[in-house]
């Protein structure tokens, strides 16, 4: 186990949540990104790697701490499409959740 690597793997956790929001900025609004193929794709490839990210951290302090459970069912559903990604789900996953997460991790980061 290293909790250098499991730092590194929320760093990138990070990123992608910035990622996330640049491309709903460009687009004035989450609803409008996922609206749009370009952008619905480009977030969805984000929720994929943070749902990966998360699902391999180690460290049972830091895993304790996150929505791993969650975060790997959003990324399964969108991965298998199980009976098709409901977007308002996503909206909702992006304009509520991302934003504890991102928050719970800057804090972890400290």
């Amino acid at each position: 186990m290293s909790k250098r690597s499991d730092l590194e793997r929320l760093q990138f956790v990070v990123e992608m949540i910035e990622t996330i929001e640049i491309i709903s900025k460009r687009h004035k609004r989450v609803k409008n990104a996922l609206s749009d193929i370009e952008g619905q794709n480009a977030i969805f490839m984000c929720l994929i790697q943070i749902g990966e990210k998360l699902n391999k951290i180690e460290t049972p302090d830091i895993r304790k701490e996150l929505p791993v459970k969650e975060a790997s069912s959003v990324r399964n559903f969108i991965v298998h499409d199980y009976t098709g990604v409901n977007l308002e789900i996503i909206e909702e996953v992006i304009t509520s959740d991302i934003k504890l997460l991102e928050k719970t991790i800057r804090k972890i980061l400290r």
